[in-house]
């Protein structure tokens, strides 16, 4: 394996792992307003995910400085010609932050239902740019020939994207809810666990039908074999129809578990329909930008390599950890002028 491969495919794994942990967050934000029954409930939700959100945005950070230090060249065109949606994540990011440590500073019905609104926002809207953005490196944007983009705003959308960022919204509310059934109790358990039953039907669906899209626009626009992309997304189909039955048979901790590896395989499979390019470009495809073509020097992604093999391995335990110690199930009521409690610092 060359090291642009490798590189290729280390992005793809903080992708996904960036998707299956923050993934979980954006679901438990998307089900603040219809699960718990108050504010009590509502505080607890919040809580399950207060020690971990931060250390989730993490995998984003780190995906974002691998793409410019091994591919500076696709980073620079992804990052111009989705500078529009690029901002309007950051937007959404920093308000569904805000609202976190904001929402606890008053204890009025206005107060906090402006930040509740403001977190949902915030969970949905993000999940679902990101699937429209991803789902365009496959299935291609305007670039000129010297790999510039050459399109508009409007070119980020199409009915496949779209329905690549409605996929990712009912995915993280799945895999939100099947959090959320391994972190509460008694009545609030109880309900999570019928909307993680019902959210099942919508992720599968819509899981599999992008999968299967994603497919066929890789054939079509990035003249792509059907075998390799279809593996992982056979995976991802097997994995959220073993996600939905777990649910129904009460072993939510296998459903979880299985919403992970569907996610992953959904990553996955993008990133298989896109190699052995890094962007395609579409109408003009010789002015693809191809693995080989936008990655840094030799010597560049060989200390990167040293680096990343020395510091993953700490990252990895450092934050297994804290799940480990944050593992448990929460039961107390909401803590006025407390956005969470307690937080991993």
């Amino acid at each position: 394996m060359t090291l642009e491969l490798l590189w290729f495919c280390l992005i793809g794994f903080f992708w996904a792992g960036y998707f299956v942990l923050e993934g979980f967050d954006f679901g438990v934000g998307m089900l603040l307003p219809w699960v718990p029954k108050d504010e009590s409930e509502r505080g607890v939700l919040l809580r399950t995910i207060g020690p971990v959100w931060d250390g989730n945005e993490v995998w984003l950070v780190v995906a974002g400085a691998a793409t410019f230090a091994a591919f500076p060249a696709w980073y620079a065109t992804m990052f111009s010609g989705f500078y529009l949606a690029l901002l309007l994540v950051l937007v959404l990011l920093i308000v569904r932050v805000v609202s976190f440590e904001w929402r606890g500073k008053g204890d009025g019905i206005a107060w906090r239902g402006t930040w509740l609104a403001a977190n949902v926002v915030g969970s949905v809207g993000a999940p679902l740019v990101w699937g429209i953005a991803l789902s365009n490196l496959v299935q291609g944007v305007p670039l000129d020939g010297d790999g510039h983009y050459a399109g508009t705003f409007a070119d980020l959308f199409s009915p496949y994207t779209m329905a690549a960022g409605v996929t990712v919204v009912a995915l993280f509310a799945f895999h939100g809810a099947l959090f959320l059934t391994l972190r509460t109790s008694g009545e609030l358990l109880a309900r999570v666990t019928a909307a993680a039953r019902a959210l099942s039907i919508p992720a599968v669906l819509l899981g599999a039908g992008f999968v299967a899209w994603t497919v066929a626009v890789a054939v079509d626009r990035n003249d792509k074999d059907v075998l390799p992309a279809a593996l992982p997304a056979a995976v991802v189909v097997v994995a959220l129809l073993a996600a939905a039955w777990l649910v129904r048979s009460g072993r939510t901790g296998g459903a979880f578990a299985a919403t992970a590896v569907g996610i992953v395989g959904a990553v996955a499979t993008i990133f298989v329909s896109l190699y052995p390019r890094v962007l395609v470009s579409s109408p003009d495809f010789a002015n693809s930008l191809t693995v080989s073509g936008a990655a840094s020097e030799h010597y560049t992604l060989a200390v990167m390599s040293v680096v990343t093999l020395i510091v993953l391995p700490l990252v990895l335990l450092y934050q297994g950890w804290t799940y480990l110690v944050f593992r448990g199930r929460l039961t107390g009521e909401d803590t006025i002028g407390e956005a969470f409690a307690p937080r991993a610092r």
